[in-house]
């Protein structure tokens, strides 16, 4: 049996994709084509139905793909502890992220990775889509908000602390804010996803729960970064997590507002998890790069330190 033939097989039936397995290994769609129908045959069985957009797995091929993947992983495993036990972590690391978390956080964190790291290479992916880490190959995946049930392992990096802020040049023009009730005055710049449009809630120490406020203003946007500056330049406020705009609160670019009041953008509080395979954690990339990650960002991430 072809050892490269089952990780082509490994690498189609994760992404249901020809295409993106030839680009994953370098390599002519044609050829990724052929070397699958060679397994096929040497197996006697169709392990993959071909749609003109997609391919899906047929039910032996669901089964297959399901004993290779962790053969192919113990293997490398097996071949990772053998010929190098003392080495340093190498290799590909594939990261998930959302989109504006990534281009903040987590470049940093890899930069600095790589660099203690030489012989690590890093494929980060962006994107606001939830997606599967496993059908995608994903070592290691951060996610924003509220987790969804899975069988991957999570582990919490820290507390999404939302801040109202504005620019120095909105307040002296159109006036502080005193308590939520005002921002209905006010230009509040609002973050439009594939939820809908943001709400804004509000929760003083010893309230039970966050009140909504109805809030309005003049840009919406799906794009967190555009709104940010937009209120740099003075347009309006934002609600947004510290990861977002820490740098900007620390430079006094951006001024907090209503600190009595904890802000949020729907009801209770979110985190910010890093989720993995346990099978992965056995890998040398992934256990440095979890250890580098949480002596890095600490206790008190450092974008919560702008106060």
């Amino acid at each position: 049996m072809d050892l490269n033939a089952l990780r082509t097989f490994e690498r189609v039936a994760a992404t249901g994709s020809f295409t993106a397995t030839a680009r994953h290994f370098h390599r002519a769609v044609s050829s990724v084509s052929r070397q699958i129908s060679a397994l096929e045959e040497a197996l006697g069985q169709p392990l993959l139905y071909r749609h003109t957009r997609a391919v899906t797995l047929t039910e032996a091929g669901w089964r297959y793909y399901q004993e290779v993947r962790e053969i192919l992983e113990r293997l490398d495993l097996a071949t990772e502890a053998l010929t190098a036990p003392e080495a340093e972590p190498g290799g590909v690391l594939r990261v998930n992220a959302p989109v504006a978390f990534g281009q903040r956080q987590i470049v940093p964190v890899l930069h600095r990775f790589q660099r203690r790291y030489p012989a690590i290479k890093a494929e980060l992916m962006l994107t606001d889509q939830i997606t599967d880490p496993v059908r995608e190959g994903i070592d290691v995946t951060f996610r924003v908000g509220t987790l969804s049930d899975s069988t991957l392992v999570a582990r919490r990096l820290a507390a999404m602390n939302y801040v109202v802020a504005a620019a120095p040049s909105y307040l002296q023009r159109c006036g502080t804010p005193a308590t939520p009730e005002a921002l209905s005055r006010h230009e509040c710049l609002l973050y439009q996803g594939e939820m809908g449009r943001q709400r804004w809630y509000f929760q003083q120490s010893g309230q039970p729960s966050a009140t909504p406020f109805e809030v309005d203003g003049n840009l919406y946007s799906n794009d967190a970064d555009s709104l940010v500056r937009a209120a740099l330049l003075g347009q309006g406020l934002v609600l947004f997590p510290t990861w977002l705009i820490g740098d900007a609160l620390s430079r006094g670019e951006l001024v907090p507002l209503l600190e009595a009041w904890r802000g949020e953008v729907m009801p209770g509080r979110r985190d910010i998890h890093v989720l993995y395979a346990q099978r992965r954690l056995h890998t040398r990339k992934v256990r440095a790069f979890l250890d580098h990650l949480f002596e890095t960002i600490g206790p008190t991430p450092h974008w919560d330190r702008w106060r």
